[in-house]
């Protein structure tokens, strides 16, 4: 695992909540993509158990929507094909359920996607050369 790395960029425009939001979809989404980047349950010295979380550190860093469409267009390219990207948009952001996304999503062109956040995990020196010079979210 020392030679992977994830990190969030999201855009810091959004209001507090939706940044909260947009980070948790993402944590889940990769989490269940890789489920042993969660760690075994623990017990405290009360023997009440608590579950794992995640093994690695997972920067979040500041974005906008500009800075974000233009990512996730290079993560498109072949060169980084071997990353794991998960994007969250702010179509996915409106939805009250997940048919409503599918529905939606079908209808919007790629071109036309403001994403809120976006999760990249793979290897460390592809990640950290898409993301070394971004600054992190305060």
């Amino acid at each position: 695992m020392e030679d992977k790395k994830c990190v969030m960029i999201i855009d810091e425009n959004l209001p507090l909540g939706l940044i909260a939001n947009t980070a948790a979809v993402l944590g889940n989404t990769i989490g269940a993509h890789y489920p042993k980047l969660v760690g075994s349950d623990v017990v405290d010295k009360s023997n009440n158990t608590h579950m794992g979380v995640i093994k690695i550190p997972i920067p979040i860093l500041k974005g906008n929507a500009s800075m974000l469409f233009s990512l996730r267009e290079k993560l498109y390219q072949e060169e980084y094909s071997d990353l794991v990207v998960a994007d969250f948009s702010s179509v996915a952001q409106s939805c009250k359920n997940y048919e409503e996304y599918i529905s939606k999503i079908s209808g919007v062109d790629a071109k036309d996607l403001k994403y809120d956040g976006i999760a990249i995990y793979g290897d460390k020196k592809k990640v950290n050369k898409l993301t070394g010079s971004i600054g992190l979210l305060r």
